[in-house]
C-alpha cells in the first residue's frame, strides 16, 4: 500500500501553520505532525493597508524553520496558501516575492471563498459527516476576521453565509483597557448576539441538530472535557458558563494553553458559547480539523489518492435552488431550462470544447438567471448579477461565481467587448461567459411563454447546424416568432445555426 507524505502551510490573520499528512487508500488522511506559531499579521493589514518589514522578516525566518521541519520527513509534496492578510495588503506582491526568494516557497494567496470551501472540506470528509446533514446541521467556520454559517437540511445544503464576527475582529473593535473582564466579556457576547439575530431571523426558524465548530481553541476545549470530538449542547452550554468566573490565566491553565496571554481566549470561548445557544443546537462537535486538513484533502482528492464521499458539486446545485427559491424565481420554466440547457451542452461537447466543471456552472446559472425579477422587472439582469455576486455559493471560487453572474447578465443583454470587463475576468473567463450564456439563450428561446409546451426534445448536430425537434402538444409560435433573434448571438459564438423543428403530438 502506497503512502505518500504531504505537508500544508497556511498563513492566516494572526497564525502560521504548518500540518504533516499521510495519505493513503486504507487509512485515508493521518496527521502527523503540526507546528503553530502565531504571528500577528492582520494588525498591520488591516490596521494600516500594509504589512511592515519587522512582520515580513519574522514570517520568512518562521517559512525557512517550517521548511527544514518538512525536510526532516522528506516531503517533496506540499501546497501553501494565504488568506485575504496578503490579498488586501498594498505591499502584497513585494512580500510573495521575499518569501520565494528567500524559501524557495510559491504561495498561493486565496479568496474568502475557497478558504471556506477549503475548510470545509475538511470537515466534508469525516466519517460521521453524512449522517449528521441528514436531518439538520450547520458548520461553523471561524476565523481572525469573520465567520461563516454553511446551514444544511435533510441532506442538502440550505444556504450559506458570511458574517463579519472574526475572534481578532472582536478584539480589536471592543477591547478597552479600562473596563472590567466581566464588562469586557459582557460586551462581546452582547455584540455576537445582536449580530446573529437577522441570521437566525432568516434561515432558522428551528434549531439544528448538530453545530460543527472548525475553530482550534474549541478542539482544545473539547478534549478537556474527555470527549471524542461531539458532545451534548446542553453539557456543553453548562462547561462554557463555568469559563464565565475564571481568568484568562485559569482558563490558559485548564485548557493546557501555550500562550497563557493570549487575547483571543476570550473572543473564541465566547463564540463558541454564542453561536451554540443561538443555533439550538442539540449536539456539539468539534472535529479538531482546519484549513490544513482542508488543503491536504483537496491536494488528495485532485491526485484521487483518496475516494470522496460528499458530493460537492450537488452542494452548488442545491445552494443555488435555495437562492432562486428565496426570491421567488425556482419555477417548473427553471426546472425545464435546467435540462435543456445541459442537454445542448452535452450535444455540443466537441464544439464547446468545455468540460464537467463548466457544465456545473451553466447549470447555476441557468437556475439563477431569473432572480433579479424579485427586486425589479425592468432591471431583472442587473439585480440578478448583483444578488448573485454578493452571496455565498459554498465551492465556487471567485472567478466561478463571476463566471455564472455574467453568464446570468449577457443571457439578455449584449455581450460587452472583452476590454470592458477585462478588470472583471481574464480572457478564457470571458470566452466562457460567452459560450455558457450563448447556450442560455438557446435554451430560454425554447420556452419563451414559461408554459412548457413540449413533451420530448431532440438536439442533433448536423453540418453547421443544431437542429432542435419539439414534440408540442400546444400552439408554439411565440417561441418560434422569437427564435431566430434570440439565437442570432448564439451563431457568432460558435459558427452554428439553431434551427427549430415542430412535432405536433396529439394530447
Amino acid at each position: 500500500m502506497a503512502i505518500n507524505m504531504f505537508a500544508s502551510i497556511y498563513i492566516g490573520s494572526y497564525e502560521v501553520s504548518l500540518k504533516i499528512f499521510e495519505i493513503s487508500q486504507r487509512k485515508k488522511i493521518k496527521e502527523i505532525d503540526c507546528v503553530r506559531a502565531r504571528i500577528d499579521l492582520g494588525k498591520d493589514a488591516y490596521n494600516k493597508g500594509f504589512i511592515g518589514y519587522e512582520l515580513v522578516e519574522e514570517l520568512c525566518e518562521l517559512l525557512f524553520e517550517y521548511k527544514k521541519v518538512m525536510q526532516s520527513y522528506r516531503i517533496d509534496k506540499y501546497e501553501i496558501y494565504a488568506s485575504s492578510v496578503l490579498r488586501d495588503t498594498s505591499n502584497n506582491i513585494f512580500i510573495l516575492d521575499q518569501i520565494k526568494l528567500r524559501t524557495g516557497f510559491k504561495v498561493k494567496v486565496i479568496s474568502n471563498s475557497e478558504a471556506r470551501f477549503i475548510g470545509y472540506k475538511s470537515v466534508a470528509g469525516g466519517d460521521k459527516f453524512e449522517d449528521m446533514i441528514k436531518t439538520s446541521a450547520a458548520v461553523v467556520d471561524i476565523g481572525g476576521a469573520s465567520l461563516q454559517i454553511t446551514l444544511f437540511r435533510d441532506g442538502q445544503l440550505w444556504t450559506t453565509q458570511h458574517l463579519q464576527i472574526g475572534t481578532m475582529r472582536l478584539r480589536n473593535l471592543l477591547y478597552d483597557p479600562g473596563l472590567t473582564d466581566k464588562m469586557y466579556r459582557r460586551r462581546i457576547e452582547e455584540y455576537i448576539n445582536k449580530r446573529l439575530e437577522v441570521f437566525i431571523s432568516l434561515y432558522l426558524e428551528e434549531g439544528v441538530d448538530y453545530v460543527i465548530f472548525m475553530n482550534d481553541y474549541g478542539a482544545d476545549l473539547i478534549r478537556r472535557m474527555d470527549q471524542e470530538d461531539t458532545i451534548k449542547a446542553e453539557r456543553f452550554m453548562k462547561y462554557m458558563e463555568k469559563f464565565q468566573k475564571k481568568s484568562l490565566l485559569e482558563i490558559s491553565d485548564e485548557l493546557s494553553l501555550g500562550n497563557e496571554n493570549d487575547p483571543l481566549i476570550i473572543p473564541s470561548l465566547l463564540l463558541l458559547k454564542c453561536l451554540a445557544g443561538n443555533l439550538k443546537a442539540k449536539t456539539v462537535c468539534i472535529p479538531g480539523v482546519n484549513i490544513n486538513d482542508g488543503i491536504a484533502y483537496d491536494y488528495a482528492q485532485r491526485n484521487r489518492l483518496v475516494s470522496v464521499t460528499h458530493d460537492f458539486d450537488a452542494d452548488i446545485i442545491s445552494a443555488a435552488k435555495r437562492l432562486s427559491e428565496h426570491y421567488h424565481s425556482f419555477t417548473p420554466h427553471i426546472e425545464a431550462l435546467s435540462l435543456v440547457s445541459t442537454k445542448i451542452f452535452d450535444i455540443m461537447k466537441k464544439v464547446h470544447g468545455m468540460g464537467k466543471r463548466e457544465r456545473l456552472l451553466l447549470q447555476t446559472a441557468t437556475i439563477l438567471h431569473d432572480c433579479g425579477k424579485y427586486i425589479s422587472l425592468a432591471d431583472s439582469p442587473n439585480n440578478a448579477y448583483n444578488i448573485i455576486m454578493s452571496s455565498e455559493i459554498i465551492g465556487l471560487s471567485h472567478k466561478e461565481r463571476m463566471i455564472v453572474a455574467l453568464t446570468v447578465l449577457y443571457n439578455t443583454l449584449p455581450l460587452e467587448p472583452y476590454d470592458n470587463l477585462q478588470d472583471k475576468i481574464d480572457q478564457q473567463g470571458y470566452i466562457v461567459v460567452a459560450k455558457l450564456s450563448a447556450i442560455l439563450r438557446v435554451a430560454n428561446a425554447l420556452d419563451q411563454s414559461h408554459k412548457q409546451k413540449f413533451k420530448n426534445i431532440r438536439i442533433a448536430l448536423k453540418e453547421r447546424e443544431l437542429q432542435i425537434t419539439l414534440e408540442t402538444f400546444e400552439d408554439i409560435s411565440l417561441e418560434q416568432a422569437l427564435f431566430e433573434n434570440k439565437t442570432a448571438y448564439f451563431e457568432k459564438i460558435f459558427s452554428l445555426k439553431p434551427v427549430l423543428k415542430e412535432k405536433k403530438v396529439i394530447s
